[in-house]
């Protein structure tokens, strides 16, 4: 059987229909707010994640019509450190964005408490990853997207006019990818080609290529630390559309 979502912005429902009858089989209720992202796990073909303006991401095996497995919790079930309003939610605002890693071990969740979260897909729990403050201003759904193919992963994000990178399993912030004149919608990464796409508001797509590392110069026998690209050091994509003046 192949699946397919629909997700009506204004729907707190998710509907599940075949492609092939085009008829709806299945309906996935337990979310309280609108159901703003959908993501498929890549690693099993019946877990489906969901996020929601409830502030929760519910996480199902659509071979079950009993309901979600399990709810994510930021704060590992310890009800000491949530809100009454804050228990057994995944973010401290709107949930509208959702990313498989690309083994499809961990989810990424995106809120618009400016938070990015880690989380382990098997038992839901919060990895506790800090990526600092993540810029999410959108009230509509949040595309974005991760590495696959290449060691460490990168996590791409739309923030503002930019696309911030994030090492996945360490939160550090490598690097910030500018060229769009507005706000960028959404992002996707091509593994054949190692290459990310970014859709904005000023109506373009821009392609971003990663820089290649340059082995370091050997000067006497030491090595060269003075005059060493940006390339050399920073493994992740370089933006070709700065308008930095460097």
């Amino acid at each position: 059987m192949i699946w397919f979502y629909k997700v009506g912005t204004k729907d707190q429902k998710v509907q599940l229909c075949d492609l092939k009858s085009g008829s709806r089989i299945h309906i996935l209720q337990g979310h309280r707010g609108e159901v703003l992202s959908v993501r498929w796990s890549p690693r099993h073909e019946h877990i489906l994640a969901t996020a929601s303006t409830d502030s929760r991401v519910l996480v199902w095996d659509v071979r079950r019509a009993s309901g979600s497995l399990f709810s994510l919790d930021q704060h590992n079930g310890d009800k000491s450190k949530a809100s009454s309003q804050a228990v057994n939610t995944a973010h401290n605002g709107r949930v509208n964005g959702l990313c498989f890693t690309a083994d499809g071990l961990y989810l990424l969740s995106t809120g618009t408490d400016d938070r990015m979260r880690l989380w382990n897909s098997a038992n839901g729990e919060n990895t506790l990853v800090n990526y600092g403050k993540v810029c999410n201003e959108s009230r509509k759904g949040l595309k974005f997207t991760v590495s696959r193919g290449c060691s460490p992963e990168f996590v791409f994000v739309p923030c503002g006019s930019s696309v911030a990178v994030y090492a996945v399993h360490t939160g550090e912030l490598v690097s910030m990818l500018r060229g769009h004149y507005d706000n960028v919608d959404c992002c996707d990464f091509h593994p054949d080609y190692q290459e990310l796409y970014s859709g904005g508001k000023d109506c373009n797509i821009l392609a971003w290529v990663p820089v290649l590392r340059l082995p370091d110069l050997e000067e006497g026998g030491t090595i060269a630390k003075e005059g060493k690209s940006q390339a050399a050091v920073n493994p992740a994509f370089q933006d070709a559309w700065s308008s930095d003046e460097d």
